[in-house]
C-alpha cells in the first residue's frame, strides 16, 4: 500500500482530488413476478423455515459474541491469514467437512444441495482497510459497538457462521448448493483478488449474493468499475540553492495534479476521480528527483471510465512538458520524466432490477415490512461476477453502521438478526429447498 513520504510537501497532499456527482446512481426496482411472489409466500409459510429463522433470532447473542471475537483478530489487506484460519476451523466445525483454504487465502466450502438445482456463492470479505497494528478492540458507548472493520466485513462473516450454524442443526436440505466463502483482497489495493480467484477456479457459478454493512432495503446491484494508478515523476534532482534552475520530479507532479483537477466528469452515470495519495523528495532543501502518486478513477459506466481515464493520463505528459520548458531542461539527463504503473483493475457491471435474483430479494425487504427496496451501485465483490454476466447482488447483514474505513467505525447490535433472516430467506429462495420450494435462481447454460 502506498504511504505518504515523510517529506512530501504538504500543500500537495492537501490537493487530494475527489470529482463527480454526490449520489449513487439508482435504479427503480421491477415488481416481483407472480411465480416469485408465490415462492417466497410458501417458504415463508413453511414451518421448516419458521423455525430456521426462529433459531437465527435465538443465536443473536452467541452471533455477537463471535463478531466480537472475529472483529479483535486482525485482517490487514494481503494479511488476513489468521482470520482466514480461524474462519475454516469454524466452517468444519458447524459441519462443512470439505471447506479448504485456497490459493489465494479464501476460505472455500460447498453445502451440497440435490444435485438438481443452482449453485449459488455466498460471501463475505475478510479483509479489513486498516494496517498491522490498528487497535482493534471493541469499545461501547451508547448502545454501539465502536471498532475498525466491526462492520465491513466482519459482521458479513459471523452471519455466514450463523446461516451454516441454523441451517444444519434443522437439516435444512437444500435444492441448489451453496458454496460458502470467507475471501481476501476486497479492500483498497486487493483488487478483488480473492473473488477473481474463486471465478477462475469455479466457473459454473450461477448466480452471487455478498453480504456488506447497508441498509436492510438497500440491494447493491450496479459494479462500480475502477481503474487504479501509480504514477512515479523522476528527475535530474540536486541542491535547492546550487542546483537552482533545474526541473523538479514534485513540481511536474504538482502541476499535474492540478491539472487533473480541472477534468469534468459526467453526473450520470456517476464518474469520479481522486488523487489519493503523493510521496516522493529527499529534503526540504532538495529539488526533488523522485515523486509519485497515486490516482484511482470510478464510474458506474466503462465507456465514461475509460474516456475520464483518457483524459487524465494526459494531463501526465502536459505538466511533464511543461516543467521541463519552464527550466529550459532539453536533454534526457536534465528533464523530469514519468511511468505509469496499473495498480487495480476492477471490473464492472450490472445486474437489472428484472433479473430473478434482484425481484427476489425485492420480494423479502417487503416481507419483511422494510418499504420500497433501494438499488443502487457500489465496488464491491460482486463485481466480479458481474462482468461476467452472472447474476449478482450485495445484501444487508443487519445491525445499523456507518463510519466504514475509519477508526471511528461502529456497528449498533440491536435486532441485527433481523438482517441475517432476511438475506438468508433471499438465499434460501434462490436455492430452493427440497419439499417446500424449487429453486428462483436458474441455472445457466454451460460455455
Amino acid at each position: 500500500m502506498l504511504v505518504r513520504s515523510r517529506h512530501t510537501l504538504i500543500v500537495l497532499a492537501a490537493l487530494a482530488l475527489t470529482a463527480g456527482a454526490c449520489s449513487a446512481q439508482t435504479r427503480t426496482p421491477a415488481a416481483p413476478s407472480p411465480a416469485i411472489d408465490a415462492t417466497y409466500t410458501k417458504l415463508l409459510d413453511a414451518p421448516l423455515i419458521k423455525k430456521l429463522l426462529a433459531d437465527v433470532k435465538a443465536d443473536d447473542a452467541r452471533t455477537l459474541a463471535e463478531l466480537r471475537l472475529l472483529t479483535e483478530i486482525e485482517a490487514p489487506p494481503f494479511k488476513e491469514k489468521e482470520r482466514a484460519e480461524y474462519m475454516l476451523s469454524r466452517f468444519k466445525a458447524l459441519g462443512l467437512s470439505d471447506a479448504a483454504i485456497d490459493g489465494e487465502g479464501n476460505v472455500v466450502a460447498v453445502r451440497k444441495g440435490s444435485g438438481k438445482g443452482p449453485t449459488l456463492l455466498v460471501s463475505a470479505h475478510l479483509d479489513t482497510v486498516f494496517p498491522p497494528g490498528t487497535d482493534v478492540k471493541i469499545k461501547e458507548k451508547d448502545g454501539r459497538w465502536y471498532a475498525p472493520g466491526i462492520a465491513d466485513d466482519t459482521r458479513g462473516l459471523a452471519v455466514l457462521l450463523s446461516w451454516i450454524k441454523a441451517l444444519e442443526e434443522n437439516r435444512v436440505k437444500t435444492v441448489g448448493d451453496l458454496v460458502f466463502v470467507a475471501n481476501t483482497g476486497e479492500e483498497g489495493l486487493g483488487d478483488l483478488r480473492g473473488m477473481k480467484a474463486v471465478f477462475r477456479n469455479r466457473p459454473a457459478i450461477d448466480g452471487f449474493v455478498g453480504l456488506e454493512p447497508s441498509p436492510m432495503n438497500a440491494i447493491t446491484t450496479i459494479g462500480t468499475a475502477s481503474h487504479r494508478y501509480e504514477v512515479r515523476f523522476t528527475g535530474p534532482g540536486g541542491h535547492s540553492f546550487e542546483a537552482f534552475g533545474a526541473a523538479s520530479a514534485i513540481h511536474a507532479m504538482g502541476r499535474a495534479i492540478g491539472k487533473i483537477g480541472e477534468v469534468r466528469t459526467p453526473k450520470e452515470p456517476k464518474t469520479t476521480f481522486t488523487v489519493g495519495t503523493v510521496g516522493g523528495g529527499t529534503s526540504v532543501n532538495t529539488i526533488a528527483g523522485d515523486a509519485r502518486m497515486a490516482i484511482d478513477i470510478r464510474s458506474n459506466d466503462m465507456a465514461a471510465l475509460l474516456d475520464t481515464e483518457k483524459k487524465i493520463l494526459a494531463t501526465l505528459a502536459d505538466a511533464v512538458a511543461e516543467e521541463n520548458k519552464r527550466w529550459g531542461a532539453d536533454k534526457p539527463d536534465t528533464m523530469v520524466s514519468y511511468t505509469t504503473k496499473v495498480i487495480g483493475d476492477r471490473p464492472g457491471g450490472e445486474t437489472t432490477p428484472d433479473t430473478r435474483i434482484v425481484q427476489a430479494a425485492v420480494r423479502v425487504i417487503a416481507a419483511f415490512g422494510k418499504g420500497e427496496a433501494r438499488l443502487s451501485g457500489s465496488s464491491t465483490d460482486a463485481n466480479v461476477p458481474m462482468s461476467f454476466g452472472i447474476p449478482a447482488i450485495i445484501l444487508g447483514s443487519g445491525g445499523e453502521s456507518s463510519g466504514w474505513h475509519t477508526r471511528d467505525e461502529w456497528f449498533d447490535p440491536r435486532n441485527a438478526w433481523e438482517g441475517a433472516q432476511m438475506s438468508l430467506t433471499t438465499v434460501l429462495g434462490l436455492v430452493g429447498v427440497q419439499g417446500i420450494v424449487e429453486p428462483v435462481l436458474a441455472v445457466r447454460p454451460p460455455k
